[in-house]
């Protein structure tokens, strides 16, 4: 089936001042614009109880974002920058990060032409005695390199990371991480590291906000989706249906499938990540539904689920899924997507309502909310430069309703 979708009529004007450069002192102090079936206000993100269906559940991606950019010199002197975008052996994040001595990842090298042989390295106190880190190119590719680490220190990696690396804050921001990145560009909620960006519709939530939802009758869940570099690639083809999405590793639990089912129709997905999660698992049951297996070996493809039938539903998503686990012992299921979320038809079979910030032009992530709004997103997008929002990641926020 031929698609086509052309990426210029999704552009529009953005100053670079109208960037959001750093955030807001106090984060629920942000702007919130309500789109509601096709009206629009606007309000503090403090109020968004005040926005939503009394008892919905809301539903925040934990990932973690690691200090995944690594300053790393040759011997001769020459500054190399590793950026590690996710674990290649051992391939899963979870024994990536806790491994010592040594793992290879899938990294992207900054000045890599003056890195043709040999190592580089990092030489550094640790526990008052002098410690190392080495690194080698022992693959390369295009854009990204496999590189192997070996350390002489009893860390983890995770550890090592966390004493020697750099949080990757997003390049349009135009300057160098600093120390208010190292917990603003953070979720309060983050629990598991393997993110490269933050999912930042979560960066307006503050403990006292959530405690606050919870008292009025809130309910909140949790999905991982671990965020990789290729959300801020650009859609280089006019036709953005040519364009590769990136793989992304997620992971949810049968307690928070049961707790979906019981709250169908009222889920509010907080962040384009979770509503990647979220709207995969169709996915999923229907190869249940089709084969008797989720078969999460098979990355779940770009198009795979426009190709389920309409009248699969939500419900029935939940059924087949909750059936399959308890049915074979999981507590947990994890996979890979490259869901692509456009106006081509794409139907919402579990999130209801969408929290999410303003995003780049020409990028997936405004063709998924456009997938949402349909051709509102513009209306949305003018009235937030006419009213002074913030954009992008430590921008300010927007609650989607369509019912």
């Amino acid at each position: 089936m031929e698609r086509h979708i052309d990426i210029n009529d999704f552009d529009y004007p953005l100053p670079d001042e109208r960037i959001a450069k750093f955030p807001l002192e106090r984060r629920s102090d942000s702007k919130l614009m309500i789109y509601r079936n096709g009206e629009i206000e606007q309000s503090h993100f403090c109020n968004l109880n005040e926005q939503l269906p009394e008892g919905s559940m809301l539903v925040f991606n934990n990932t973690k974002v690691i200090r995944a950019r690594v300053i790393m010199h040759k011997p001769s002197g020459a500054r190399i920058e590793v950026f590690c975008l996710e674990p290649h052996l051992p391939a899963d994040y979870e024994h990536a990060f806790s491994v010592k001595g040594e793992c290879e990842w899938s990294c992207i090298v900054g000045n890599v032409k003056k890195w043709k042989e040999g190592h580089v390295e990092i030489n550094f106190d640790y526990n008052n005695s002098p410690a190392q880190l080495r690194a080698w190119i022992v693959q390369r590719g295009e854009r990204e390199h496999i590189v192997r680490f070996e350390w002489n220190v009893d860390l983890t990696f995770g550890e090592l990371l966390e004493h020697l690396g750099r949080i990757p804050i997003p390049p349009y921001l135009n300057r160098e991480s600093e120390d208010i990145d190292l917990t603003r560009y953070q979720t309060v909620y983050s629990k598991f590291e393997g993110s490269v960006a933050a999912p930042t519709a979560g960066l307006h939530f503050t403990p006292e906000l959530i405690s606050q939802m919870q008292q009025s009758g809130f309910e909140f869940g949790e999905v991982t989706l671990h965020v990789g570099a290729g959300t801020f690639l650009p859609v280089k083809s006019d036709n953005a249906a040519q364009h590769p999405m990136h793989t992304e590793h997620f992971e949810v639990h049968l307690s928070m499938l049961e707790r979906l089912k019981a709250h169908e129709g009222n889920v509010t997905a907080v962040g384009t990540t979770s509503v990647r999660t979220l709207e995969s698992l169709p996915v999923l049951a229907w190869r249940i539904h089709q084969n008797g297996t989720p078969n999460v070996e098979h990355v779940i493809g770009q198009w795979e689920s426009y190709d389920i039938p309409k009248e699969y539903s939500g419900r029935e998503v939940l059924d087949d899924l909750i059936g399959y686990m308890k049915q074979n012992g999981l507590e947990r299921m994890k996979a890979a997507t490259q869901i692509m979320i456009t106006p081509l038809g794409f139907k919402f079979r579990i999130v209801k309502r969408i929290i999410t910030n303003f995003h780049q032009p020409k990028s997936t992530l405004l063709l998924l909310v456009s997938a949402y709004v349909g051709d509102d997103w513009r209306r949305m997008y003018d009235y937030a430069l006419a009213n002074d929002f913030r954009f992008l990641s430590y921008g300010d926020s927007s609650l989607l309703i369509v019912e």
